[in-house]
């Protein structure tokens, strides 16, 4: 059975997401704080984790740090505040999968996560059929999801993952922000596109430390990015 955690202080919405989400089928853990939302993550493996930001002991930007930095890969979907635009941009850069905005509707909410599960459920079984991917002194083991550079492991969050493996899809050709926004992220957000800049900075530092300008990553200007090989 797929398992979701919530991490949700309060007790009478973390109560109806539960009861919403054992009604679709789901099995469902709460964590009623950031310490222990981490433990839970860590101990359950969930397949998908409902991240609140505003929880107690340990915000939810520190247990999203926590999670992608120790390696978890599921789907966080992250519940904001209305009109937090800095908190979306913040949470997506950290590496969350999408985001609801309170007061959401359970519905909306229910379709976010059910579009979640599905993809990432493709991207595991679909990675694992593929050969590993070489270029330059960089080799990509899509099996493993692991990276290396020079022999040496490269650790990657997954959204940088994603994003290094939509660059490869293009073949050399030019990707758009809002294409790899849409690829990497799976939906439209002008207003969060700068995010792409961001992750693309990141994979900079951890694939070609040694190169400036980059060897492999490009930027073409006023339009996006391609990658090099």
């Amino acid at each position: 059975m797929t398992m979701i955690l919530v991490v949700e202080d309060n007790k009478d919405l973390a109560f109806g997401l539960r009861n919403n989400l054992e009604i679709e089928g789901y099995e469902v853990a709460v964590a009623e704080d950031g310490e222990a939302g981490v433990r839970a993550a860590n101990l359950l493996t969930p397949d998908l984790v409902i991240l609140d930001l505003m929880i107690p002991k340990m915000d939810g930007f520190r247990v999203l740090h926590s999670l992608r930095h120790n390696g978890f890969e599921k789907p966080v979907l992250i519940l904001t505040a209305r009109g937090a635009e800095s908190d979306k941009v913040r949470g997506l850069r950290l590496g969350a999968d999408d985001y609801v905005t309170k007061p959401f509707g359970v519905l909306e909410l229910l379709a976010r996560v059910e579009a979640l599960l599905r993809r990432s459920q493709h991207t595991d079984e679909a990675q694992a059929k593929l050969p590993p991917i070489v270029f330059g002194d960089i080799n990509i083991d899509q099996a493993s999801r692991t990276v290396t550079r020079n022999s040496e492991p490269v650790s990657l969050t997954p959204k940088e993952y994603e994003l290094l493996l939509a660059l490869l899809k293009k073949e050399g050709a030019v990707a758009s922000r809002m294409e790899l926004m849409k690829e990497v992220w799976g939906y439209h957000a002008a207003v969060l596109s700068r995010t792409v800049d961001t992750h693309i900075a990141e994979l900079r530092k951890k694939l070609e430390p040694d190169h400036t300008p980059p060897e492999h990553i490009l930027t073409i200007r006023k339009v996006g990015y391609r990658l090099k090989v």
